[in-house]
């Protein structure tokens, strides 16, 4: 018997779990072609794309109208209808920097209340090698009482999505694909070939595409961490390390990485599924860690600094104020997961400083919700004691250093994170 009951490609009525940056652009793509529900927990954000509108900007109004047969709930009983699930729910690290599989769990319990005979649920979210197999499928088992591999399938086809960047889409980057069996692995490649321009590349099992989407952003990581170690190896030295990048730079294999704050819910976090997964298997990963534990301390050190440059100046750092400008992860994009940039912000607190966070991009309740940060709506000129450019917007870039020097006060300290203006016009860089 086996695998007869698989669904056919022709009949796909898809169920999109988790209406994030990930789900929406998927959910959108889809939906211009196929029946699609979107679903998601969250009624306030369901309510918002069933009126045309995303707050997260990764898709715009008019493609969101584009998707005929896309629709949008928060009841689990519209998912009952579909035969194909795609979960892109946020995989988390928790305070200690464990994996945090709760979103992942309770989406694989829903679906185990809907899911029938034939169908196929494809995990997107990003997890260790085998947490599909191990740690999602026996939920749908028990919750269902049907048999893996026999009566439902599953695929793995980790997301690519790049918050705030318009031109690397879902649509026109490669996709992994990969299934439970090799006839789901074809259908789940042939799902995504649909819509996919850019190709996709099938694998031989579930794990490897798991652990190809880990290694891919701790790949980055490292590089940044190198960079960020030259940072704090140069600034002692007295030596601009835009400059030496620049100057390697002009060799044809140097690659271009920049220093900086690592955050994000990729970068900032995945490394640790994959350590986390290493370590209960008995290997203690050495070089992975040390680019995270450099990344992680970039905020506090970018504070440090700060504060040496306001000593300099004779600028009392006790109740001084101080102006961030940006909260989010990375330039023109309004998420705010796993942000580093709240690092600078409490290094401060510590020291009793009056601390103002300016962000145009960001959403002033889920920056109060998920940090205790209330944004000011506009920074006033002349005010205060130092001002740290943290994120890359293009409204700050449009601004210039002049304007962004005025917010300081006659004697203040002006820091680039981003190296977004010249050396010679900031008291310091990273």
């Amino acid at each position: 018997m086996g695998e007869m009951h698989l669904v056919s490609l022709d009949d796909v009525r898809l169920g999109v779990v988790g209406l994030g940056y990930v789900g929406l652009p998927l959910a959108v793509e889809f939906g211009k072609r196929l029946p699609t529900v979107g679903f998601d927990i969250n009624q306030a954000r369901v309510d918002e794309l069933a009126g045309g509108e995303d707050s997260t900007l990764e898709v715009e109004d008019a493609e969101l109208r584009e998707a005929a047969h896309l629709s949008f709930s928060t009841d689990l009983e519209s998912l009952r209808g579909c035969n194909t699930f795609i979960v892109t729910v946020p995989t988390p690290v928790d305070a200690y920097n464990r994996p945090d599989l709760t979103p992942l769990i309770r989406a694989s319990e829903s679906l185990g209340k809907v899911i029938k005979p034939g169908d196929v649920v494809i995990y997107e979210s990003t997890v260790y090698p085998g947490a599909t197999e191990e740690d999602c499928v026996p939920v749908i088992e028990k919750i269902s009482g049907l048999t893996f591999n026999r009566d439902f399938f599953v695929g793995y086809s980790p997301e690519r999505i790049n918050p705030g960047d318009k031109t690397h889409r879902f649509t026109n980057t490669r996709k992994v694909t990969s299934g439970s069996t090799p006839q789901t692995a074809d259908f789940v490649d042939a799902l995504y070939a649909s819509v996919v321009t850019a190709g996709t590349h099938k694998v031989s099992s579930i794990k490897a595409a798991e652990a190809s989407k880990v290694i891919e952003n701790t790949q980055r990581d490292l590089n940044i961490a190198l960079v960020n170690e030259f940072a704090l190896i140069f600034n002692r030295m007295g030596i601009d390390t835009q400059e030496v990048l620049e100057a390697a730079g002009t060799k044809w294999n140097f690659l271009p990485f920049r220093p900086g704050l690592v955050g994000g819910h990729c970068i900032g976090v995945d490394p640790y599924y994959l350590t986390h997964k290493a370590q209960e298997l008995g290997y203690h990963p050495e070089v992975i860690l040390a680019g995270r534990r450099i990344n992680d301390g970039m905020g506090a050190y970018v504070a440090e600094q700060v504060i040496k440059l306001m000593t300099q100046k004779r600028i009392h750092v006790v109740d001084a104020r101080i102006l961030v400008l940006g909260l989010a992860f990375k330039e023109n994009c309004t998420d705010l997961r796993n942000t580093r940039v709240v690092d600078i912000v409490q290094e401060f607190a510590q020291y009793h400083a009056n601390v103002d966070v300016f962000d145009p991009w960001v959403d002033a309740d889920e920056a109060r919700h998920e940090y205790g940060i209330s944004l000011i709506d506009a920074p006033q000129q002349g005010r205060y004691d130092a001002v740290i450019l943290a994120v890359a917007h293009q409204e700050f870039a449009s601004m210039g250093a002049e304007k962004i020097r005025a917010f300081g006060k006659p004697v203040s300290v002006l820091y680039d994170v981003k190296y977004l203006l010249k050396p010679e016009q900031v008291d310091g860089r990273l």
